[in-house]
């Protein structure tokens, strides 16, 4: 089995990228990772990804660099290390649809909620406000217009009495951990198809969050 090549590209920590890069550690897993790219220089996953030896480079969007000044780069730093699939994890830059485009349905995204309830930030914030009583987490194909790709994967979380933004936001990144590594390994193993705007996985369309129960 020849492993698909991998980029990771973060902004911070990279929980995510952390949990991604063990599951690669397995052998049979079809991914490898083979890249970690930060667009801040003082990202805390660049550490991470470095004491896993894994390579990293920094594309600084700070730098000088315009958007598609930024993408060039990007896209340079992609094609010299032969990368399949891209994985975002906390990567805190939109991407222009050109660069989308060159990529379809090769990039992939977690997002701390079920969509398409709330895009964007503070997530936890708006879930408890409205008050609704399942959140939970979503990977995605990366499109144009954000936290809108079709969905890969989903797993839900209760929403307790008295929860607090933190502790849902702890109880959600456990299942992040949990769907991002099983997504990517359907993608690499060429198991996901996108049809009329939906996936389908082995060609059974992937279920509504309605139809979800809360794992936590």
């Amino acid at each position: 089995m020849s492993r698909k090549r991998v980029a990771i590209l973060i902004s911070g920590r990279g929980s995510n990228m952390a949990a991604l890069i063990e599951a690669a550690k397995d052998k049979t897993y079809p991914a490898e990772i083979v890249l970690v790219i930060s667009n801040r220089p003082d990202a805390g996953g660049l550490l991470v990804a470095q004491a896993n030896r894994i390579a990293t480079e920094v594309v600084d969007h700070t730098a000088g660099k315009d958007r598609p000044t930024f993408e060039r780069a990007l896209q340079a730093v992609l094609e010299r290390n032969r990368i399949d699939i891209i994985c975002l994890a906390g990567f805190m830059r939109l991407l222009t649809a050109g660069f989308v485009s060159r990529w379809q349905n090769r990039i992939i995204n977690i997002h701390p909620a079920l969509l398409p309830a709330f895009k964007g930030l503070d997530t936890h914030r708006r879930a408890l406000e409205a008050g609704v009583k399942v959140h939970g987490a979503t990977v995605h194909f990366v499109v144009p217009e954000m936290d809108s790709g079709p969905i890969v994967a989903q797993a839900a979380v209760s929403v307790r009495p008295g929860d607090t933004e933190e502790g849902l936001a702890a109880r959600v990144l456990k299942v992040e951990h949990q769907i991002y590594p099983l997504a990517l390994k359907l993608v690499a193993e060429g198991r996901v198809r996108v049809e009329n705007g939906r996936c389908l996985v082995d060609s059974i369309p992937v279920p509504d969050s309605a139809a979800l129960v809360p794992l936590e």
